[in-house]
């Protein structure tokens, strides 16, 4: 039995920031952001079972590929493991001329120490820095006054410039975080921020990171970009100053959160591929990438390839991609509902390359991320007619007229309802062929001759096949099909009328086969054939053939 109290006046909404005239929602992105991966770290410590030493080397070799510039690879203070992993990328000498690897430290001078003994002899690197600053740390886990936050990152800062300086042979750069950003009074995010900058001193050529967490995502995305525009509107330093934003996923709203931030002055953005991290995660920095991508923004990221970084991600970190993941699912691509197959098929046929992508259902180019047409219309029971006339084109190459569409869709549909699953491509091809292509058997047409008849009219002789004799017919009327019908009327002593009708060239050239459907009326019910031939009236009188051998089938059957 559930005991849960499910109260919620025990919380509250988050206070809003107090802008009179916030600039953000009038602002357009336009570029990328500086990009930052924390899987190696982030990502790596809310693992269940963490990557061990080959692995993290196969993921960073990962990022580097896909042309991550900063990439977080550990927290060496806090285990051996991180430890020799950072020492192992710098003595293996794995990292990159253009790649800044990155270490996170707590402020405290032994562990800073200790992640700056694990960089000895790393040509470039990222010392990142933080401390809690939040009220609800200071008060319930530090039991310190602001001061004694302030006291902590400044003592924090400068041992990090201390420990630098011994060892000049490294590029330094450095990053402070107020850890919990989100739920630090504003003005006090400033001034620990400040008071670190303070003793790093950094210049326009020699900027320093500030990176805003949402340690605990625990607002409206608007709200996250108020806080962060007003951080920036008051730190100092500001044209030395580099913001970046850490945003998780509480709230379902990691990505929205670093856009919106994006928008009011954030640069750079630290995340993780497919969002693993702490808790609900990080921000996504394939969905994040892919978004402006959409756009027309290039990411600055090599993502043609992400379903295969999706896969060894997923293998790495011991998660699945969900099917619905946004860009790399195996189903966000595809349309089962029958309005939308139909849209998507119209549009797709419109659509020419070096166009403005405008094609419904579909935000991008699923070929741009190495996915096929055929993953993008899948049939069930909710299926239409559009995706299945979609489905025959691209497996047969036969463009099948709209009554055909809505009576062959009808007889997927039921075979859909039948298995309660979805049924493939392939079979529907099989479906078609075996109902509308494969010879009946019982009648062919081998021969036809039209000459002048009497009143103006046509006179046509056909010789046909049917169940291994020869039947020569005549009839006598206005155009060979129209006769055909009239002879076989009178063979056969049935009502036959042609209601629909419908024709088609395979191939454009010479050798082109020529594809008819028809749909007869016999004794007051329907009957579709189709069949090919160069010779498109001999098509036609084969189709006609297939519809009588429906009937005649049906009859036998006792249907």
């Amino acid at each position: 039995m559930n005991t849960a109290v499910f109260n919620h006046n025990k919380y509250r909404m988050l206070e809003s920031v107090n802008i009179s005239q916030r600039q953000w929602p009038d602002n357009v992105l336009t570029q990328p952001p500086l990009w930052c991966s924390v899987d190696l770290r982030d990502g790596n410590q809310a693992l269940k079972e963490p990557l061990n030493q080959q692995q993290k080397l196969a993921y960073f070799k990962m990022l580097v590929q896909m042309g991550f510039k900063e990439i977080e690879v550990g927290f060496p203070s806090a285990s051996d493991e991180d430890f020799n992993f950072v020492r192992a990328l710098v003595e293996e000498q794995h990292i990159p001329e253009d790649v800044t690897i990155a270490v996170l430290t707590p402020a405290r001078e032994a562990l800073i120490k200790r992640t700056f003994s694990a960089l000895k002899g790393a040509e470039r690197a990222l010392v990142h820095m933080y401390n809690s600053t939040s009220k609800v740390q200071r008060e319930q886990v530090f039991r310190l006054d602001k001061q004694g936050i302030v006291d902590i990152a400044v003592k924090g800062a400068q041992v990090v410039s201390a420990c630098a300086q011994k060892q000049p042979e490294t590029d330094w750069r450095f990053q402070y975080s107020p850890e919990s950003f989100t739920a630090t009074e504003l003005d006090f995010a400033v001034q620990i921020c400040n008071a670190v900058n303070d003793v790093w001193q950094p210049e326009p050529d020699k900027p320093v990171v500030i990176n805003l967490p949402a340690t605990v995502e625990m607002s409206m995305p608007n709200v996250f970009a108020d806080q962060v525009e007003w951080f920036i509107a008051h730190i100092h330093y500001r044209d030395s100053v580099i913001i970046s934003v850490h945003t998780h996923n509480d709230r379902g709203c990691a990505v929205a959160a670093a856009e919106l931030a994006l928008l009011a002055g954030a640069q750079r953005v630290e995340g993780t591929l497919l969002g693993n991290g702490e808790r609900t995660g990080n921000v996504d920095l394939i969905t994040l990438a892919m978004n402006l991508y959409s756009q027309g923004i290039d990411p600055g990221l090599h993502l043609s390839d992400i379903q295969t970084i999706s896969e060894q991600v997923s293998h790495l970190i011991q998660i699945a991609v969900h099917p619905r993941h946004p860009y790399i699912g195996e189903l966000v691509y595809t349309a089962f509902s029958g309005s939308h197959q139909d849209a998507i098929n119209k549009c797709l046929k419109n659509y020419q390359p070096g166009q403005t992508w405008e094609v419904a259902y579909l935000p991008i180019d699923p070929a741009d991320l190495g996915r096929s047409y055929e993953e993008v219309i899948r049939i069930n029971s909710q299926s239409g007619k559009g995706g299945v006339a979609w489905i025959i084109e691209q497996s047969l190459g036969t463009q099948i007229p709209r009554w055909l569409q809505i009576e062959f869709s009808q007889l997927v549909q039921r075979q859909a309802e039948k298995t309660g699953s979805e049924i493939s491509s392939e079979r529907i091809a099989e479906l078609f062929v075996e109902t509308y292509m494969r010879p009946k058997g019982l009648f062919q047409i081998n021969s036809y001759q039209a000459g002048q008849g009497s009143e103006g009219k046509e006179q046509t002789e056909f010789c046909i096949n049917h169940l291994d004799k020869t039947l020569n017919l005549y009839a006598q009327g206005v155009g060979i099909l129209n006769c055909f019908i009239s002879a076989l009327s009178g063979q056969f002593s049935v009502a036959m009328d042609i209601i629909e009708y419908s024709e088609q060239t395979l191939q454009p050239d010479s050798s082109a086969q020529a594809i008819a459907f028809v749909r007869v009326a016999i004794n007051g019910q329907n009957y579709s054939g189709m069949a090919e031939n160069k010779d498109i009236v001999m098509a036609s009188l084969n189709a006609i053939l297939q519809a009588v051998s429906e009937y005649t089938l049906n009859s036998y059957n006792g249907t």
